[in-house]
């Protein structure tokens, strides 16, 4: 695995994961949601801490600029 997601890219990954998180434990969303968006936030916290997006390497597209 080979790093394509750059220093912004993962910041607003864990942003939006700690947003979703807040929500959820606040009770703003929950039930079907909410268990998505969970699950979603983890998922974008996996690939904010590994620097590598499964999605982004079927299309090529690579985040991550030169000095990362």
């Amino acid at each position: 695995m080979k790093a394509n997601m750059g220093a912004t890219d993962r910041i607003v990954r864990v942003i939006l994961a700690l947003v979703i998180v807040a929500l959820f434990f606040t009770g703003v969303i929950a039930g079907t949601l909410g268990i998505i968006l969970i699950i979603l936030a983890g998922i974008f916290l996996l690939t904010s801490l590994v620097s590598f997006c499964p999605l982004y390497f079927p299309i090529k597209m690579n985040t991550k600029s030169k000095k990362d």
